[in-house]
């Protein structure tokens, strides 16, 4: 509880314009848990199928951006709604949501990304240059995957043996989750 009042402390000192919040779960389904990696297959593949469709759409906005200095509000629609779904999917793969992704209604993982004035918001620019900036995120952002991974591990014998996902490595995860959101909103 500490650790979530201390983290809600620093987020209130410094807004940031992208964020994400996910409901911490008093109890865990063993039965889901154990089965988990089965059951997120289907899911998973809607979202590739997806996915293929919305990357040429990413690189076609990045060269709107510069060129035409518009991003059309249902494109970014489509990203956001695009975005709240994987971040669904995510929460439901390491083990912190036990409800089975929807693919439209926002369930218990809140996202916000407000929608940008292109004019005054973003560099005409800088999205051929984002990415580049982008690297040492991306870098650390990989390792803290493992890490991600590990506690996703512990977390899953947890559930196991006591039905509750440990709190410091559910923030723990919220986190990495809620910066790599922030950093593939700010490169794309």
């Amino acid at each position: 509880l500490c650790v979530k009042r201390l983290f809600i402390m620093r987020l209130k000192m410094k807004q940031y314009p992208v964020n994400l919040n996910i409901d911490y779960p008093e109890k865990s389904d063993k039965l889901t848990a154990l089965i988990r990696l089965v059951l997120i297959i289907p899911i998973v593949i809607i979202l590739a199928l997806i996915s293929s469709y919305a990357e040429a759409l990413s690189l076609a906005v990045a060269l709107m951006i510069p060129f035409s200095e518009k991003y059309p509000k249902w494109w970014f629609d489509w990203n956001l709604a695009l975005t709240k779904f994987w971040l669904r999917i995510a929460a439901y793969g390491l083990l912190m949501r036990d409800e089975y992704p929807s693919t439209d209604a926002d369930q218990a993982v809140q996202v916000d990304i407000p929608y940008p004035d292109v004019k005054k918001d973003l560099n005409r620019w800088m999205p051929l240059v984002k990415w580049f900036l982008a690297i040492p995120h991306f870098i650390v952002l990989l390792f803290m995957f493992i890490a991600v991974v590990f506690c996703s591990v512990f977390a899953w014998f947890a559930i196991l043996f006591t039905w509750r996902y440990p709190k410091g490595i559910f923030y723990f995860v919220e986190g990495f989750l809620r910066w790599s959101l922030r950093v593939n909103a700010y490169v794309f």
